[in-house]
């Protein structure tokens, strides 16, 4: 009996297989690759061979240069150079209350400021919503660990962090500073605050090599283009807004 099935059986699978292989053949995306050839000719290959290692140079090229800019002045805090300030990144709040990656970031800004090494804190990140505000979040974090209210500077229009940097200089005007972010980020966050004005080192901070870390390297090689961009056009933040004399009064 089971003999008698198999036959049966091993044919309707192989209709079904042409069936759905025939339908797979009418998709447009399939014929179109069914249409792609690799050159015959020495040369046509050696050509599409340039292209490609064209387009990988150029892909890579953004995230080379802001390694090479900025990788020799990422520091810890132990030997990061003295500043007037530090400027603290948003990376995210949870329940209200800063995420365990931005509460890195505050406790090493937070011992920059013990140390001496820098006189005030800039915290900047997005309140762009009545239910979100992470500067704020920022700032009763610091002053838990024990750093003055006059000593904290809050930006409530860090959009991102070319938005940062720029406000940093142009709205707090920020010409000196130490930047605290994750190792993932800080290269980017260097070279972006060089090209706003800002003379900078960076603390990279420590992060637990989790599914936040693993995103946090990739997100950071497709945001190196628009980084890119960035420094060479230098843009407007998106809120621009008057001169604050925070920074100035806590220095005082």
């Amino acid at each position: 009996m089971q003999g008698q099935e198999t036959g049966p059986v091993r044919r309707a699978g192989r209709r079904i297989r042409q069936r759905a292989g025939s339908g797979l053949r009418g998709l447009p995306v399939l014929r179109g690759l069914r249409r792609i050839r690799l050159p015959r000719s020495r040369r046509g290959r050696r050509r599409a061979y340039q292209a490609v290692v064209a387009l990988t140079v150029l892909a890579l090229a953004p995230a080379t240069w802001m390694n090479a800019s900025a990788g020799p002045r990422v520091r810890s805090v132990a030997d990061a150079p003295a500043a007037p300030v530090a400027i603290v990144f948003g990376a995210g709040l949870w329940n209200g209350a800063p995420s365990p990656y931005l509460a890195h970031r505050l406790d090493a800004a937070a011992a920059l400021y013990d140390r001496g090494t820098v006189r005030a804190v800039l915290v900047t990140g997005d309140n762009s919503r009545d239910d979100y505000d992470e500067p704020d979040a920022m700032r009763a974090y610091l002053l838990r660990h024990g750093v003055p209210a006059r000593k904290i500077v809050s930006d409530f229009a860090g959009f991102d962090t070319w938005d940062s940097c720029s406000r940093a200089h142009r709205v707090f005007g920020v010409d000196r500073a130490v930047l605290v972010s994750q190792g993932f980020h800080i290269r980017r966050a260097l070279a972006l605050c060089q090209a706003a004005g800002v003379d900078s080192y960076g603390v990279g901070v420590a992060a637990k090599r989790d599914v936040t870390w693993a995103y946090g390297g990739v997100r950071e090689i497709f945001a190196a283009p628009k980084a890119a961009a960035e420094a060479l056009l230098r843009p407007d933040p998106h809120f621009l807004g008057p001169h604050e004399k925070g920074v100035a009064e806590a220095l005082r």
